[in-house]
């Protein structure tokens, strides 16, 4: 019989389709707090190199396929499956073992499902699911898209996607806060502090500058090893210094929100030399 799931009780999770805010909400919440975010999307690709190591038929079909014919040659309900979307959950899981407990983390990513709350994994009251409309999810989904050759096909993966986490949600019982356009980003930030205030008044939170900035280069850090685990799969384009990445302004003010759209050999440089800031931003002495 298997061993019942460890709950891990210093997580904060964020779960949610793409378009629905989440990362946006983690993201703010993580900084405004002192907290470390944790961006599931930023471990796809060690995710994916798992999967291979176990030999999951999956990942090995996908990772076989270019970009484009992944998207023009596979329905939407296929796409869902070669997303490991149920393969990942405990990945993640195994990821934020490996973490400190202290700060608490605030986990977020579509791969974050609503049965990481019915296995013991995530306890009830430090999760929720942002679940979109399918008109505001199809909007915000279109808003980041060029149009391009298969991006209908990929728009039906994600809405499908959002279809399941909201069965999920229902079935499992766990906090959900429905999206819809009726709340801009800061006011879906503070229903969703609301939904986890007993739990940032415990803490633990960062205390010092440093601490603070050092979550925030945990942050950066994260999405220079994606694009580096992109950039390594043979199918891939691109160099470093060609490949753009978002990053964090790792200044010290705690409602800082700059995001910094730089190739990563420039982040890579300037983090070298020291903290990775905005212009006009400066950490404190």
């Amino acid at each position: 019989m298997d061993e019942p799931a460890q709950s891990l009780t210093y997580v904060l999770w964020i779960g949610g389709p793409p378009g629905a805010g989440k990362t946006t909400v983690a993201r703010r919440i993580a900084r405004r707090h002192g907290l470390r975010w944790y961006n599931a999307d930023a471990h796809t690709w060690e995710h994916r190199d798992r999967a291979l190591r176990e030999g999951h038929p999956g990942a090995q079909r996908w990772e076989a396929m270019s970009p484009e014919e992944r998207v023009l040659t596979t329905t939407p309900a296929e796409l869902l499956e070669l997303s490991l979307h149920r393969e990942r959950g405990p990945m993640i899981a195994d990821d934020l073992r490996a973490l400190p407990e202290s700060p608490l983390i605030v986990a977020e990513g579509s791969t974050v499902m609503p049965d990481l709350v019915a296995g013991g994994v995530a306890a009830h009251e430090r999760a929720v699911w942002l679940v979109p409309t399918a008109a505001w999810q199809r909007a915000r989904l279109e808003e980041r898209g060029s149009g391009g050759s298969g991006r209908e096909n990929v728009i039906a993966y994600q809405q499908l996607l959002a279809e399941t986490i909201e069965r999920q949600a229902i079935a499992s019982g766990v906090q959900v806060l429905p999206v819809d356009g009726s709340r801009d980003e800061e006011q879906t930030v503070a229903a969703v502090e609301h939904l986890f205030a007993d739990a940032l008044v415990a803490g633990p939170s960062a205390g010092s500058g440093a601490e603070r900035r050092a979550l925030l280069r945990y942050a950066n850090d994260a999405a220079v090893a994606q694009a580096r685990g992109y950039l390594a799969r043979p199918w891939s384009s691109g160099t470093l210094e060609s490949f753009v990445r978002t990053f964090v302004c790792e200044c010290d003010e705690r409602d800082c929100d700059e995001l910094l759209d730089v190739p990563v050999a420039e982040f890579e440089q300037a983090a070298a030399a020291g903290t990775f800031v905005a212009q006009g931003h400066a950490p404190s002495a």
